[in-house]
C-alpha cells in the first residue's frame, strides 16, 4: 500500500522556479532561485529542503537532511511505542446469573477497562427468560454500577435479538481516582492489628 504521507523534495528534486529561503538557524535569506540556494547550503554541508510547497513561492529551509530525517523517525517511533492500542474484551452474563459469578466476571471487566482496553458486556436470556426483559436490565444496571468506577458509557445498553449489550471506554481520571481509593482501603488493611490471641508455649 503507497504511503499518503507527504515526502519533502529535498536538493535537485525542488523544482520551482523561485522558492523563499530560510536558513539553518531560521533566519530569512530572502528569495532566490533553487540553485543559489543549493549552493549556499551546499557550502555550509547542509541540504535544502521544501518545507512548505503550497506557499507562493515554496518555503524551502537549509538543514542536515540526514540528522532531521533521523530525529524525525526516532520521534515517531517513540510515539508508535507509547501508543495504545485499544482491543475489545467481551464478556457474557446469563440473565438469571448468581452473584458470586457476577462478581467474578464484573471483576476482570474493571481491570480490562484499567489496562487501557475497550469492554463489552452482553447478557443473554437463555430460553424463555426473552419474556422477562426487566431481570436482564436490572442485571445489565448492576454491572454498570461497578465499571462506572473506571470507565464511561459509550454506547448505551441495547437489545439484539435475545442479547442485551452495551459498550464501555477507560475513564483515566476515573481510574486514577479508583487506584487511590484502593491505595487507602490496603493501607488501612494493613494497619489493622491483629487482635488473635498469641498460643502457649
Amino acid at each position: 500500500m503507497k504511503d499518503k504521507r507527504y515526502k519533502e523534495r529535498v536538493n535537485h528534486e525542488i523544482t520551482s522556479y523561485q522558492i523563499r529561503v530560510v536558513d539553518e538557524n531560521g533566519g530569512s535569506l530572502g528569495i532566490l532561485t533553487p540553485a543559489e540556494a543549493l549552493r549556499i547550503a551546499s557550502s555550509k554541508g547542509f541540504d535544502l529542503v521544501e518545507i512548505s510547497p503550497n506557499a507562493k513561492p515554496p518555503v524551502c529551509k537549509i538543514i542536515d537532511y540526514g540528522k532531521y530525517n533521523y530525529e524525525r523517525q526516532k520521534k515517531e517511533k517513540l510515539q508508535k511505542k507509547n501508543q495504545v492500542v485499544m482491543t475489545v474484551k467481551e464478556i457474557r452474563f446469563n440473565a438469571n446469573t448468581d452473584t458470586h459469578d457476577i462478581e467474578f466476571k464484573t471483576k476482570h471487566l474493571k481491570q480490562f477497562l484499567m489496562d487501557g482496553h475497550k469492554v463489552k458486556a452482553t447478557v443473554l436470556y437463555k430460553g424463555r427468560m426473552i419474556t422477562h426483559p426487566e431481570f436482564g436490565r436490572k442485571l445489565m444496571e448492576e454491572i454498570l454500577e461497578k465499571l462506572l468506577e473506571v470507565g464511561k458509557i459509550e454506547s448505551p445498553p441495547k437489545l439484539e435479538g435475545k442479547m442485551l449489550t452495551t459498550y464501555l471506554v477507560p475513564d483515566k481520571n476515573k481510574i486514577t481516582v479508583y487506584k487511590t481509593k484502593l491505595e487507602k482501603e490496603n493501607k488501612q488493611i494493613a494497619q489493622v492489628p491483629n487482635t488473635e490471641p498469641a498460643e502457649n508455649k
